[in-house]
């Protein structure tokens, strides 16, 4: 299944295929509690790994972060552009689930809510 309807997925780049799959799979196990525990509510990264799990230290996600303290920038660039890529990665992972989630905003965030219905 897919985002419906379809839009652009970005890959994100300057970390392994192993970090990018820790990620995904990562971000996949949030999802799936978000959908469990809360199926009609819309979700955005930060719902998921933001607010009160913003500490991304010990988790796939740090990687991110890092990439971009290497590339010189700072702190709060770092975090902005760390959070950039999750979302991309959040949505390539929406985008291959074997249910449907429909798109919309979430403030200045995309966000995404299960369609519902499949087997």
């Amino acid at each position: 299944m897919a985002l419906d309807p379809p839009s652009e997925i970005r890959a994100v780049h300057d970390i392994t295929t192993e970090e990018i799959e820790g990620i995904r799979n990562f971000i996949q196990g949030a999802v799936y509690c978000w959908v469990k525990n809360r199926p009609d509510e819309q979700f955005a990264l930060r719902d998921l790994v933001g607010g009160e799990n913003f500490e991304w230290a010990g988790t796939p996600l740090y990687c991110l972060y890092e990439k971009h303290i290497q590339k010189g920038k700072s702190e709060e660039d770092a975090i902005t552009r760390a959070a950039i890529d999750a979302g991309w990665l959040l949505k390539s992972v929406v985008n291959d689930d074997k249910r449907n989630f429909i798109p919309g905003v979430a403030g200045l965030a995309n966000g995404y809510r299960w369609r519902g219905g499949e087997p």
